[in-house]
């Protein structure tokens, strides 16, 4: 979780930075956070393989983001959003290819697995391209 709360403030870094340094060109971003989690914060304890005491700390996850790029010199066109309260996630992410198509993937994750769905703007009725399933086990902490 750590790392993901890292990735999304360099991602929210950049984009702020890209927003200030084009804000006269032909750029638009934009970025939206809130979380990550709600409540009081539990310790938890573990040993691990070499049989040291090693503990953390968590509490519930439930965070919201967004961010967007639209860049009409160089063509760059994605975004991305996603909520997440405990282990059900719901999220989608758009980006412009380099051919046109605008490729949308709509998932969501929690205790039935994974599902995305995804939409492409070439396509004659915009039907899904496919629709996957993954169960597994979920390593999401709650």
């Amino acid at each position: 979780m750590a790392f993901k709360i890292s990735l999304t403030a360099i991602l929210l870094l950049l984009v702020l930075f890209h927003e200030k340094a084009d804000a006269g060109g032909h750029a638009h971003s934009f970025q939206h956070f809130h979380g990550p989690v709600i409540g009081d914060a539990r310790e938890v304890t573990w040993k691990d393989k070499h049989g040291h005491h090693d503990h953390d700390y968590v509490a519930h996850p439930h965070y919201e983001f967004s961010y967007g790029v639209e860049d009409h010199h160089t063509g760059d066109y994605h975004g991305q959003k996603e909520h997440r309260d405990g282990k059900e996630v719901v999220g989608e992410y758009t980006i412009k290819e380099p051919g046109g198509n605008i490729r949308t993937v709509k998932y969501r994750a929690g205790k039935d697995g994974f599902f995305a769905h995804v939409l492409n703007s070439n396509e004659s009725f915009r039907k899904p391209l496919h629709l996957q399933r993954h169960r597994r086990k979920s390593s999401l902490p709650v």
